[in-house]
């Protein structure tokens, strides 16, 4: 029996439970930031073909210095006219009429000194190792929208719809089955008009 005049005493018994439950409401609710990045997906591996042959015209170079300063085709250009420029170069078909090679849905100038067609065009990436990640991130979605800008034109010629619309319900999980199998064929199809290649050269060394 408790002494008169004591403090009452506290049943702790069940503190341990709180702070379980505690636990459990804070990792639920929390939210842990994660770094954004750039979304890939490499192509297969395939065995390397003998003697390939890539002419110069069919490279158009991009590099970016440890200030930002972009050099395009080895001419300084503002980040702004980067767009407008890999899509003049992938959309060129500059190969002959007849030829194998010729692009018949490209609207190019057509010159004969640049790329022969959108899949022989082959966009090299090259930055600085002092390049900031902000930079390397714009130029990369510039680029890839100098592909979403030519693949929308093909899709909307094709299907009557932007490419990005169809790739974006394609690779929505909630998307029915049935109609993701239709808009496969559509993507593939779009992919195949502009390919992207986008080789990244190895960093170099700032002076």
């Amino acid at each position: 029996m408790p002494r008169r005049g004591a403090p009452p005493e506290v049943n702790a018994g069940s503190m341990a439970d709180i702070a379980f439950l505690l636990l459990i409401f804070f990792l639920v609710t929390t939210t842990i930031e994660t770094d954004a990045g750039l979304d890939r997906m490499l192509p297969p591996m395939e065995p390397p073909e003998d003697n390939v042959v890539i002419k110069q015209k069919n490279i158009f170079t991009v590099n970016i210095n440890k200030n930002g300063q972009l050099l395009v085709e080895e001419e300084l250009t503002e980040l702004k006219n980067l767009k407008a420029k890999a899509v003049a170069f992938l959309d060129n078909g500059g190969a002959p009429s007849g030829s194998p090679e010729y692009c018949n849905y490209c609207k190019g100038k057509r010159d004969p000194e640049s790329s022969d067609n959108p899949n022989k065009a082959i966009i090299s990436l090259k930055n600085d190792r002092e390049t900031k990640y902000a930079t390397y991130i714009t130029v990369q979605n510039e680029l890839v929208g100098a592909y979403n800008e030519l693949r929308d034109r093909e899709a909307q010629r094709l299907f009557g719809r932007d490419f990005t619309e169809m790739e974006a319900e394609f690779l929505n999980p909630e998307t029915p089955s049935g109609v993701r199998d239709e808009l496969k064929d559509k993507v593939k199809r779009v992919q195949e008009l502009f390919p992207q290649k986008l080789s990244e050269a190895e960093t170099s060394t700032g002076n």
